[in-house]
């Protein structure tokens, strides 16, 4: 069922029911629409913003292989002071972009992850063993398949690249199929990316993580106590914890910890219900997730995806073998990965497909898995500071994800339009 009928469900009143059951009725009216509503804002607002992604990466790889593609670097090269004295913080604009912005973006994310978990698929165990089980397949399968062909150049590090997915890309390139795609896919899809988020959460977090400073540390420890005791004391207003956030943001930054980490604990602190009558996680979402979807992404794919092509890229046999273990990765693992291990998980009973999600469109959204771009380009500087392997990483993740896309829309595209409530695409395993 489309999830804007869902909204109409539950009327306002009953015959013959008793007055007083109105009340009731309505409550429950409300709380559907609590579920609802944030849901189908956040796939129109993924939509748009994924859209936006794919037209600032196209800018940023013309501009770079251009005549004038040195402004491209020198501009995101150019440093940037914030403060004074030894207050101050000095990083180049690129870094300003995916040390600042982006720590905004995993705020973002790990909001939607608390909502998946508290009022989201993820809730019911077994609605949410389906999309954790193929999310897994669609991690381990492309880590193994890039260790595997990377063996031997000591470029394996990298594996961490092709396990994330793009929710805001893969969404906005389902738009594009129209009523072919169920609803159901399209929750099933971002379900699996976050998932793919918790783990690159971890993977960077452990994995690509520097040298660590504890008193850094501790003083990022302190600032998530302070907002831990404001949130005990019910302070609902979020400008209370702008400074608090910016101080644990600072200190993990100086800390070695990646700063985007502090975008997730301080997500992950955000209250999941009413302080004082005001939903403070379903404000910040509304508020946050356009200008993260709309501006911080395009603004990261502007700054991170121009890669220079022909000349020198891909010029030892180390890049090439980067490039294509992230693209192979991407289009094979993602697509294996989580299409058999969603099969597995139906056949077993362990999960179940969602509503209007046939095997034909489970295989596509598994194909849109392998779109991985935003996060899988985040990580690749993370593995690699080296850029010229860091470049093939990145043309690695640009043609793996503009496959895997061409893939899940070849499949999709044979989905019969309007969907019923099951899809007869295919039969469901039984």
């Amino acid at each position: 069922m489309d999830i804007r009928a869902r909204q109409n469900v539950l009327p306002t009143s009953l015959p013959g029911a008793p007055r007083d059951t109105v009340p009731y009725i309505r409550m429950a009216r409300s709380r559907a629409q609590r579920v609802i509503d944030p849901v189908t804002e956040f796939l129109r607002t993924e939509a748009s913003g994924g859209l936006l992604l794919l037209a600032a990466s196209i800018v940023a790889m013309v501009w770079i292989n251009s005549p004038v593609g040195d402004g491209y670097t020198d501009l995101w090269e150019a440093e940037l002071t914030v403060g004074f004295g030894d207050l101050s913080i000095t990083e180049d604009l690129r870094h300003w972009v995916n040390d600042g912005l982006m720590a905004i973006f995993f705020f973002v994310i790990s909001l939607e992850i608390k909502r998946e978990m508290i009022v989201g698929d993820l809730r019911h165990p077994r609605a949410a063993a389906l999309p954790i089980l193929a999310a897994l397949g669609g991690v381990v399968l492309p880590a193994a398949i890039f260790i595997a062909i990377t063996a031997g150049t000591g470029a394996g590090g990298g594996w961490g690249i092709p396990m994330a997915t793009d929710a805001a890309f893969a969404i906005g390139v389902l738009t594009l199929l129209g009523d072919r795609v169920s609803t159901g896919a399209k929750l099933f899809l971002v379900t699996i990316a976050v998932v793919d988020d918790v783990l690159a959460i971890l993977v960077i977090a452990v994995v690509y993580t520097a040298d660590l400073e504890p008193l850094w540390l501790v003083g990022a420890a302190a600032g998530l106590l302070v907002v831990a005791a404001m949130k005990r004391l019910q302070i609902p207003s979020p400008l209370a914890y702008v400074l608090p956030a910016l101080v644990v943001w600072v200190a993990t930054l100086e800390s070695g910890v990646h700063p985007t980490i502090a975008g997730v604990a301080l997500g992950l602190m955000t209250p999941a219900g009413a302080v004082r009558g005001r939903m403070v996680l379903e404000e910040l979402e509304h508020r946050i997730h356009p200008f993260t979807s709309n501006l911080v992404l395009p603004v990261f794919a502007l700054a991170n995806a121009g890669v220079v092509l022909g000349g020198s890229a891909l010029g030892t046999d180390s890049e090439v073998r980067v490039a294509a273990a992230v693209a192979v990765g991407l289009i094979v693992g993602k697509l294996v990965g989580i299409s058999a291990m969603t099969w597995a998980a139906v056949r077993t009973g362990l999960g179940r497909l969602p509503e209007g999600v046939g095997g034909r469109t489970a295989l596509g959204v598994a194909a849109l898995g392998g779109v991985g771009f935003t996060v899988s380009l985040f990580i690749a500087p993370l593995a690699y500071p080296d850029a010229a392997l860091a470049d093939s990483a990145k043309i690695g993740v640009l043609s793996g994800s503009i496959v895997s896309a061409l893939i899940g829309v070849a499949i999709l595209a044979g989905v019969p339009g309007r969907p019923s409530a099951r899809e007869r695409d295919a039969p469901e395993p039984s």
